[in-house]
């Protein structure tokens, strides 16, 4: 069991709890959306604290944020580490800042050793992961691995209207001595900590979750497309009911995509009604299907059939099914596992293999280099919700973990897949 702190837990809880106040709710919560106001006052304050520690700020054509401590070699590819500092509308204190922050920190109590490492370590919040203001999420990581264009991603608009080519942007001329660095770069490894967002690191009462993999996850948006009509005078022989198809659609589709197995996750989360008055037939209805499953064969044939289940339930009215997210089941690399499990060991901290049923950017990295990731508990399993909560004890437990691999990968002469 190591006895030297490898962080300082009580800087990396007060400053989590400080950048819980940006954006805060009345309720305890925190909403801070993607390159919102609440995200620029983000960024200044974790630059502040990373640029004590003498970390440098650099941004990309994607909005996301880079801090970047020096190493002796800096030809190199970088190590990179974080998560990401939106929320959800009624989103916690913890999804995605714990990330950021705990890697702060690690990076932070790295600067101040006398010794400098081997390559640039990197502190990384990517743009818009949650999708909440904008769709689809885990923008920032796409665009930087080369999965989204970024004409594509700066036409995306939210409920106002404004796109994200306008609030990025907004960003930028807020940060103006932010400087630009190119979209994407090689980098030698990835590391995100992140609460778990379930319930079974609580239930096990174990503090670490070595992350093996994370499940496939698709999305579509569907619009039905009906006629407008008289509640009162247009007889339900002649309506072209979007609501009423909708209603059919819902009812197949949970009916036999939602009972599949019992790993199948499928979600109706919006539902938009035109014109949305109490004595009119709707005309159109627009609403999401997220679906998720490990086994991608399964997910798979499960997505072709959403299109075919619309459209056997659409009649009289017209509707179309538009994929927008695509992500198969993936695995972490097997020696960062490893060192994950080995750094807990040493740590004294109890630990436990498990699958992401969540997305993160960390998905995305995997394909470009090897990435891990470390899940600690949170209260109940809850998430995306205000009352989120993770021990301190156990943010602390998991950036030290954290850390202790980061220093075994900034100090290698080279860094192995």
């Amino acid at each position: 069991m190591t006895s030297q702190p490898l962080i300082n837990a009580d800087r990396l809880w007060s400053r989590l709890m400080a950048l819980a106040e940006i954006g805060a709710t009345p309720a305890g919560g925190v909403n801070r959306q993607a390159l919102s106001d609440g995200e620029i006052a983000a960024w200044r304050r974790v630059i502040g604290w990373a640029g004590e520690a003498g970390l440098t700020p650099s941004t990309d054509a994607a909005g996301n944020l880079f801090l970047t401590l020096a190493g002796r070699d800096r030809g190199v590819p970088p190590l990179l580490l974080g998560s990401h500092l939106d929320s959800q509308p009624t989103g916690g204190k913890f999804d995605g800042a714990a990330g950021v922050m705990a890697a702060l920190e690690a990076v932070v109590s790295l600067a101040g050793q006398d010794e400098k490492p081997a390559r640039d370590v990197i502190v990384v919040a990517w743009m818009n992961e949650e999708g909440s203001r904008f769709a689809p999420g885990m923008m920032g990581s796409e665009a930087f691995t080369g999965e989204h264009d970024m004409d594509a991603i700066r036409a995306a608009r939210d409920a106002d209207g404004v796109s994200v080519g306008e609030a990025l942007d907004r960003v930028h001329q807020a940060l103006p001595d932010v400087p630009h660095r190119p979209l994407g770069f090689t980098t030698s490894a990835y590391l995100e900590l992140h609460i778990e967002q379930g319930p079974l690191l609580e239930a096990a009462a174990c503090t670490i979750g070595i992350v093996t993999g994370i499940q496939g996850k698709k999305t579509f948006q569907v619009v039905v497309e009906g006629s407008e009509g008289h509640a009162g005078t247009l007889a339900q022989s002649e309506r072209r009911d979007a609501l009423a198809a909708f209603a059919r659609m819902a009812s197949a589709l949970h009916a036999e995509i939602g009972t599949i197995d019992t790993d199948i996750k499928f979600t109706i989360g919006r539902v938009a009604v035109v014109p949305y008055a109490p004595s009119v037939v709707p005309s159109r209805v627009s609403f999401s299907i997220d679906l998720r499953h490990p086994d991608n064969a399964v997910l798979d044939a499960a997505g072709v059939r959403i299109a075919t289940l619309c459209k056997a339930n659409a009649s009289p009215c017209a509707v179309t099914v538009t994929p927008l997210v695509d992500a198969p089941s993936n695995a972490f690399d097997a020696r960062l596992r490893a060192d994950i499990g080995k750094a807990a060991r040493e740590q004294g901290h109890s630990a436990m293999t498990m699958l992401s049923a969540a997305g993160h950017d960390a998905r995305h990295l995997a394909k470009v280099c090897p990435a891990a990731m470390i899940f600690i508990p949170c209260r109940d399993g809850a998430s995306h919700v205000e009352h989120e909560w993770a021990e301190p004890d156990h943010v602390a437990a998991g950036a030290s973990v954290l850390a202790q691999v980061l220093r075994e990968l900034a100090f290698a002469p080279a860094i192995e897949g």
